[in-house]
C-alpha cells in the first residue's frame, strides 16, 4: 500500500494526511448504517495506513457517526495522531431540513459534537451548510470564542460562495473549505478555488468519486436500496446519459493499469497540494484502494483528457437534489442587517 504523506491544510497550521476518510456513509445516508464493529474495525486499519484525516458531522446517522468515531478512537487510544474534523449548521424543524448559524446553536452543537467525539477538542470543525439568514459573521464571532477557549482549533467552512468565504476569513482565518469536487462536479473552480488559495485555505473535496458513480458506473444506480438519498439526485436520475462518463474514465484506467475510481481520485489529488479529498467507504478493499490513487500519476494530456469526459456539457443532471439546493454555494445577509434587529 502506498505510504500516505502528512500534509499543511491551509495556512493557519494544521497537518494532515494527504487523503482523508469520509465516515457520513457508515451511519446511513447511503441506506441502512453498517454493523458498528465492523467500521470501528475500518477506522482503526485507516488509521494504521497513515489516513488519520477523519471526517464526520453532527447530523450524519442523527448524531450517531460522531458517537462511532468516538468509539473508535477510545478503543485504539490514538487520539493525538489523529485530526478529527466535524461539523454543525444542519438541522430538521417540522419535517424539514435547514442551515443554521445562530450563536447559540453553534455553541451547543460544539458541547454535543465534544461529547460524541469524547475529545477536549476538535481539529477543525466546519459550519456545515450557510444559515442564509444569520450574517457570517454573527456565526463567526462565537466559532471564534470557541477557539480561545481552546474547544476548537481551526475553522472551515461548507459550500459556501466566494464572498462568504472572504467575510468569514476577515472575522477569523478560515483553514479549510469542504467542497464536492470531482471529475463531474466542478462548479467551484471558477470561484472559490482561487478564492482559497488567494487567502492560503485549503480545499478539502467530498464526494471526488462521484458518489460512487466514477468507481462503478450505472451498476451503482441499479443496485441503490431504499433509504440511500442518490435515488433523488438528478444526477444519478439521468444514468442511461451519464454512463457515457464511467465507459470513457474506466478505458483510460484499463490503458493506466488503474481501477476507474483510482484514475477519478488521483485526478482530484493533481489539482494541487492544497488539496485533500475525503473519499468515504464502508469497505475495507475500497478503502486500500482509494489509498492506491496516492501512486496514479497523470500527465497535463491525461488530465485534460480526463476533463473532456466529463465537461459540463457532457453531464447531465444537477449535483444535488432539489430540496438541497439553497445549501450550495451560499450567501448571507450583510452585517448592518442583523444589527438592525437587536
Amino acid at each position: 500500500m502506498a505510504v500516505v504523506p502528512k500534509v499543511k491544510l491551509g495556512s493557519q497550521g494544521l497537518v494532515v494526511s494527504a487523503q482523508g476518510l469520509g465516515c457520513m456513509g457508515m451511519s446511513g445516508s447511503y441506506g441502512l448504517p453498517k454493523p458498528e464493529p465492523d467500521m470501528i474495525k475500518l477506522i482503526h486499519h485507516a488509521i494504521d495506513s497513515g489516513v488519520t484525516f477523519l471526517d464526520t458531522s453532527d447530523v450524519y446517522g442523527g448524531n450517531t457517526n460522531e458517537t462511532l468515531i468516538g468509539k473508535a478512537l477510545k478503543e485504539s487510544g490514538v487520539r493525538d495522531k489523529v485530526q478529527i474534523a466535524t461539523k454543525f449548521g444542519i438541522r430538521g424543524v417540522d419535517g424539514k431540513t435547514e442551515a443554521c448559524g445562530d450563536p447559540a446553536y453553534v455553541r451547543s452543537c460544539c458541547e454535543g459534537s465534544l461529547k460524541r467525539l469524547g475529545v477536549d477538542c476538535i481539529d477543525l470543525y466546519y459550519v456545515h451548510r450557510i444559515d442564509t439568514r444569520v450574517p457570517i459573521e454573527v456565526t463567526m464571532r462565537e466559532l471564534k470564542k470557541l477557539v480561545e477557549e481552546g474547544k476548537v482549533r481551526y475553522i472551515g467552512l461548507s459550500e459556501a460562495c466566494a464572498s462568504t468565504i472572504r467575510r468569514a476569513h476577515a472575522v477569523h482565518p478560515i483553514t479549510a473549505v469542504q467542497n464536492e469536487w470531482s471529475l463531474w462536479s466542478r462548479d467551484l473552480e471558477d470561484e472559490i478555488v482561487p478564492t482559497c488559495r488567494e487567502l492560503g485555505i485549503g480545499i478539502v473535496p467530498y464526494s471526488p468519486i462521484g458518489r460512487g458513480f466514477l468507481a462503478v458506473g450505472p451498476s451503482l444506480v441499479e443496485n441503490l436500496i431504499e433509504g440511500d438519498f442518490r435515488k433523488k439526485m438528478p444526477r444519478f436520475q439521468n444514468v442511461n446519459h451519464n454512463k457515457t462518463v464511467f465507459e470513457r474514465v474506466n478505458e483510460m484506467a484499463t490503458r493506466k493499469g488503474c481501477s476507474a475510481a483510482q484514475l477519478a481520485l488521483a485526478w482530484v489529488h493533481h489539482q494541487g497540494t492544497d488539496v485533500v479529498p475525503i473519499p468515504g467507504t464502508t469497505k475495507l478493499e475500497n478503502f486500500n484502494q482509494n489509498v492506491g490513487a496516492l501512486s496514479v500519476k497523470l500527465t497535463r494530456e491525461e488530465m485534460t483528457e480526463l476533463e473532456s469526459f466529463a465537461s459540463s456539457e457532457v453531464v447531465k443532471g444537477e449535483r444535488h437534489a432539489v430540496m438541497h439546493m439553497t445549501f450550495i454555494n451560499s450567501e448571507t445577509p450583510p452585517l448592518s442587517t442583523w444589527k438592525a434587529k437587536l
